[in-house]
């Protein structure tokens, strides 16, 4: 994640600073150095420290950053998870870039972790999706692995998934035997019990199932035994996850890990040395 994490920050900071952040270059002398704390208001799993080390570096390339916690890590209320020494101009113009990719990065550790805790003992694993932030999913996929879930595919490159459009265009059985020439590992999406029957004929690896009923997923799990994996999509929230890890699929796929996290609480506090 090295180069895509340089990348990422270079374009946050140039999208905040541009021709120079005006405000610490008008108040702030040059050379004054300073010492900050990042603490937590909320317990929580953190992420996106390496973020923020990456983020003060670029600013001043002389940079201490001190870990007090690591990602993946819980944190209650009060911690303080790193320091930072140095140009106190680099602490002031890198803060609110630096806590804004913690506070997301955060939020997504801290719900993923909610999840897999209630899914603890089913079996069924916690995966993500593709519904991510532009340009930010290589870090909001990180955030979900700190949190204990797992990565669906990171993109339409690393495996085929066979949706409701391509199969309204191409049928399943079709989609599929073409699929197969990719070598890569097939699933297919499906939302009734005739779509899972022609999906598992067909050969697909995965069978997805999409915003079915409860009744009906059992009977799709129980159809499909060991001979694809069985994965649950589709309006999944914490309040329905112990329901739905009871049905016994092996993967539960949850596109509010990202797309609609709130963030967690995070604030930097700065004195002079």
């Amino acid at each position: 994640m090295n180069n895509e994490l340089r990348d990422i920050v270079r374009n946050a900071l140039e999208e905040d600073i541009k021709t120079g952040d005006i405000t610490t270059e008008a108040v702030i002398p040059r050379e004054l150095k300073s010492i900050s704390t990042i603490i937590v208001k909320e317990n929580c799993i953190v992420s996106g420290l390496n973020v923020a080390e990456e983020i003060f570096r670029q600013l001043d390339g002389s940079i201490k950053f001190r870990y007090l916690k690591k990602d993946g890590e819980k944190a209650v209320r009060g911690d303080v998870i790193a320091e930072v020494m140095g140009d106190a101009r680099a602490m002031l113009t890198g803060e609110r870039t630096a806590l804004n990719f913690l506070q997301r990065m955060t939020g997504i550790a801290t719900k993923t972790g909610r999840m897999v805790e209630i899914a603890r003992g089913g079996g069924t694993k916690i995966l993500d999706t593709r519904k991510t932030t532009p340009g930010l999913r290589v870090l909001e996929k990180y955030a979900v692995r700190c949190g204990g879930g797992t990565n669906h595919r990171m993109g339409l490159y690393d495996q085929v998934l066979i949706k409701d459009n391509h199969i309204q265009v191409a049928g399943i059985t079709y989609a599929v035997a073409r699929a197969k020439k990719t070598g890569k590992r097939i699933e297919v999406e499906a939302t009734n019990i005739d779509q899972v029957k022609e999906a598992l004929k067909a050969g697909a690896d995965i069978i997805m199932l999409d915003n079915m009923k409860t009744g009906e997923m059992k009977k799709a799990v129980s159809l499909i035994g060991k001979k694809a994996i069985t994965e649950i999509s589709g309006g999944v929230d914490e309040k329905r996850l112990k329901e739905l890890v009871e049905i016994g699929a092996d993967w539960i796929s949850v596109g509010a890990l990202t797309h609609s996290v709130k963030s967690v609480d995070i604030s930097m506090t700065m004195r002079m040395l």
